[in-house]
């Protein structure tokens, strides 16, 4: 088959003076995921609590203008497209990537000084009117933050452009491990600039600390940033060697190259897998914690120890497969195993309610997020692989929607789902009663959720098994094809 030929296509596309990339390099790559990490860490841990525990901001406003970002999500086919044909500061990825984060971290400065205005405008006359523009200039400064995130995207376009069918899945390996170590590192980073911040007793005090992180951070991103990307993408790019059209940057355009990217029904298919798989992982995140607590009377701070777990159960599944799963299995095989794997641990998340053992929950999502790290690496690879050379930011950014879409309804989904389970459980009554309800109540509403997760891995196994990389690449080449010679005529 085609797929047999590709290790030895990979090996004929090396330009001359172009090396093979090699581990050190990788981790380098990689590092730019702590990155990313680290602002989102920043971006949406700090902000969202300062400004519903300490300005007492509704909270309602506070998620409605944070998650503004994520609506310019559909910015992400745009700025892929335009890395395919446009170069910026001499860099087909690079640039935009450079210019992205140096916009997120303005952004996010910009973010601050207006929380502190809202915060003061509802700390004199509470939430009215006179708080009602600052919240507007909130979400639209998150909505400046949402496309300098979105110019991002051309960093995966670069693993497109600097890995082969040998390295694609070590690269995807190391990047995602790299992103859950930043979020301990952005743990660790941003306790140490705040210092003493839990001891400040007034808004006054909050500032300092505050502005100097949103200085501070946003500027060690920027050269993790560098570190990880100066010299990649001369040294090791295959973009002009494998694009038909390298000689020609103008010649695909955004139209253009919007009819590439749904020439081939394969494309629907794998966006439609994508938005199923995302939303089959992340729609626990809002009920996780809530489940401790209610179910097995956890703390505060022993609900926080999930997250730990859920982390390092990932981490391992991420190195797993990237090293040993993939290249053993293939993309397809491990992707499916993932999926089934994913929805037996969910059946167990609901199980392990019966035992009211908080350890055996934690056990149970450290093993739900052992399956996410193999969903996560294998989908990815398999990404890549659903990428056309010459417009692989647009492909990218496309494959960033689905996510990001799937990601911002994940939550929406969860919370429904568990109102719906207690509506028909016979909690929400109990509630509106003024009484709490029992374990036995509460536990069905929540296995409503993990259960539709479980049957969506399911779904996700359906559709990926009818994704054919054979015949989206034939698709792909005649639309190019044809887009190029339009052009000419």
């Amino acid at each position: 088959m085609a797929s047999s030929n590709l290790p030895r296509k990979e090996k004929s596309d090396l330009p001359l003076g172009r090396a093979e990339i090699g581990l050190f390099s990788m981790v380098r790559l990689g590092v730019f995921n702590m990155g990313v990490a680290i602002m989102s860490l920043l971006t949406l841990g700090v902000l969202n609590r300062v400004m519903i525990d300490e300005l007492r901001v509704p909270a309602l406003v506070t998620a409605g203008a944070i998650s503004v970002y994520q609506f310019m999500s559909p910015a992400r086919v745009w700025f892929g497209q335009m890395s395919d044909v446009k170069p910026l500061l001499g860099h087909h990825r690079s640039g935009y990537i450079w210019l992205g984060v140096a916009g997120m971290g303005v952004s996010a400065f910009l973010a601050v000084q207006v929380m502190w205005q809202l915060g003061e405008q509802t700390a004199i006359a509470g939430w009215g009117p006179s708080a009602y523009p600052w919240a507007g200039l909130l979400a639209a400064v998150f909505a400046l933050y949402g496309l300098a995130l979105a110019a991002t995207t051309p960093f995966t376009a670069l693993l497109v452009d600097v890995s082969d069918e040998k390295t694609k899945s070590k690269i995807v390996g190391i990047g995602w491990s790299m992103l859950m170590l930043g979020i301990v590192a952005g743990v660790a980073i941003i306790n140490g600039v705040l210092g003493s911040v839990d001891e400040a007793s007034t808004i006054a005090e909050l500032k300092g600390p505050i502005n100097r992180l949103f200085i501070v951070v946003p500027a060690i991103v920027f050269a993790i940033t560098l570190v990880s990307t100066v010299g990649i993408e001369k040294r090791f790019s295959r973009l002009e060697q494998r694009s038909a059209a390298r000689d020609r940057e103008d010649s695909i355009t955004f139209a253009q190259a919007l009819k590439v990217l749904t020439a081939s029904r394969q494309t629907g298919l794998f966006f439609c897998f994508l938005l199923v798989l995302s939303l089959s992982l992340f729609t626990q995140n809002p009920v996780l914690e809530p489940y401790g607590s209610q179910i097995f009377g956890m703390t505060i701070k022993q609900t926080t120890t999930i997250n730990a777990f859920f982390g390092m159960g990932t981490l391992v599944g991420i190195i797993t497969t990237g090293f040993v799963l993939m290249p053993l299995l293939g993309k397809k095989r491990t992707v499916k195993l993932g999926c089934a794997i994913a929805s037996f641990f969910l059946v167990g998340l609901v199980a392990v309610g019966l035992t009211a053992n908080p350890m055996a929950l934690n056990v149970a999502v450290g093993l739900f997020g052992l399956a996410s790290g193999v969903l996560t690496t294998g989908s990815i690879v398999l990404m890549i692989d659903l990428t056309a050379a010459e417009t692989a930011g647009t492909f990218i950014g496309a494959w960033g929607l689905a996510q990001a879409m799937a990601q911002g309804g994940a939550s929406l989904l969860g919370g429904a789902l568990l109102s719906v389970g207690k509506l028909l459980t016979g909690a929400s009554a109990v509630v509106a009663a003024g009484a709490e309800p029992t374990a036995a109540q509460l536990l069905p509403a929540y296995g409503l959720v993990f259960l539709t997760q479980a049957v969506g891995m399911w779904v996700a196994i359906a559709l990926v098994s009818r994704v054919d990389i054979a015949e989206f690449q034939l698709d792909a080449k005649q639309a190019i094809s044809a887009a190029l010679e339009n052009d000419l005529d």
